[in-house]
């Protein structure tokens, strides 16, 4: 009987991985043979900052090959990560890179969608092998494959961190080191200390302020450059009018205001956005809805940031399992489709062709332009709304574990 289950789950598994084969496997092959200078671009940057680093040139000075000419962005403990990739030929650290990325978004499938796997226990790896397939194929998700991208890495860090029921590491040091790698997970900070887990928070900070300080030892000069000098060019990025930043800064500097009117009115939005966001994060981890609130969080984070590309809407997994919850609310179900069925289809393209060909009034074609930020907008909005549905077990914090440990004792000492 144990050998026939054991069969059984063997060949769920492989059910599950050959459908992500099949399903994902064209679309991975697609960015990975396309023109070799379109090829992972920003992969491209990240090894070639491991390259920099062995050589010993300045990380912050180099450019990638033309045509792309980009610089590297992210802090310095992120190059220090990306230092194994300078001792991979290109093309095997192209493969490694998009089987990496299967992973991570394989780990977010299973702590966003971990109620309705819990629900269908006997074929959760067909399941997940489906989730991971569909969710593969959104916009923000295409572009992790398509540019070689660290977005859904860091998702994946923050949800197990937050989400996992008990963790072996201390709780807050993904995020943590997720902010050390990319400053935008530092939002869960904030998320910490608003839902009271302060140790979490403590943890955040000292692992994000260890890594910093350690790459501060390693690559003094380097640190140097990026913390009094290029963390605050945002030009650095990319032309931050580009439909590709869907931020609400990026919506704003894209209706052409006055450049004090912009810096003014995106300040405003970002701390309304923060205000109601944060509430509503709180309001739902309270109530049990740790995969939402870690949603919200995520969109705020995405809405807030001064730069926000299409692909750092990774969180949209997130999104799609708390509306999903366990499948048992229909409008939930029919929600998640509408939204993923909204981020598949290239949207803001069309708001560009619109604006190019003159077709309707100018203001349609730069709302349909900045659709997927509005899309967050109206997201956050729909969760603020929403009447939080507790899913599966949320983690288990310090604090839980000594209640857990005092109640013990309690009923132990009355059974004695």
């Amino acid at each position: 009987m144990a050998e026939r289950r054991t069969k059984r789950e063997i060949a769920m598994v492989v059910a599950g991985l050959a459908i992500v084969v099949a399903a994902v496997g064209p679309l991975a092959l697609h960015w990975l043979t396309n023109a070799p200078d379109q090829r992972m671009v920003d992969l491209d940057v990240y090894r070639s900052g491991g390259q920099a680093v062995l050589r010993g040139a300045p990380v912050y000075d180099f450019m990638t090959q033309p045509p792309q000419l980009l610089p590297f962005t992210y802090p310095p403990f992120a190059v220090l990560l990306a230092v194994p990739l300078a001792f991979l030929p290109w093309a095997a650290a192209q493969w490694v890179w998009a089987g990496l990325i299967l992973l991570a978004l394989t780990v977010t499938v299973r702590y966003a969608f971990r109620g309705l796997l819990q629900r269908f226990p006997a074929w959760a790896p067909v399941l997940t092998g489906v989730l991971v397939a569909v969710c593969a194929y959104p916009m923000p998700l295409r572009d992790q494959f398509r540019f070689g991208q660290v977005d859904v890495f860091l998702v994946a860090m923050c949800v197990a961190d937050c989400a996992a029921p008990r963790t072996r590491w201390p709780r807050g040091l993904l995020v943590g080191l997720a902010t050390a790698i990319k400053l935008v997970p530092g939002v869960f900070v904030i998320y910490f200390l608003v839902t009271g887990r302060r140790r979490e928070a403590v943890n955040a900070i000292v692992g994000a302020a260890v890594a910093t300080l350690g790459t501060f030892l390693v690559l003094p000069a380097d640190s140097a450059d990026y913390w009094f000098g290029a963390l605050f060019d945002s030009e650095r990025l990319g032309s931050n009018t580009a439909t590709t930043n869907q931020s609400i800064r990026g919506m704003l500097l894209r209706a052409y205001l006055p450049s004090p009117v912009v810096a003014a009115l995106w300040l405003a939005c970002a701390a309304v956005i923060a205000y109601f966001g944060f509430r509503a994060a709180r309001r739902a981890a309270q109530a049990g809805d740790e995969i939402g609130a870690i949603a919200i969080t995520g969109l705020v984070a995405v809405l807030v940031s001064p730069v926000s590309w299409i692909h750092h809407l990774a969180w949209l997994v997130v999104v799609l399992g708390a509306l999903a919850g366990t499948g048992r609310d229909r409008k939930g179900l029919a929600l998640a489709a509408g939204v993923w069925l909204f981020y598949v289809l290239t949207i803001p393209w069309w708001g560009i062709d619109l604006l190019a060909h003159h077709v309707g009034p100018r203001p349609i074609g730069r709302i349909v332009q900045d659709a997927y930020g509005l899309g967050a907008v109206v997201l956050l909005f729909v969760f603020h709304r929403r009447r939080p549905a507790k899913g599966a077990p949320g983690p288990e914090s310090e604090s839980d574990r000594v209640d857990a440990s005092r109640d013990a004792s309690q009923v132990g000492t009355l059974s004695s």
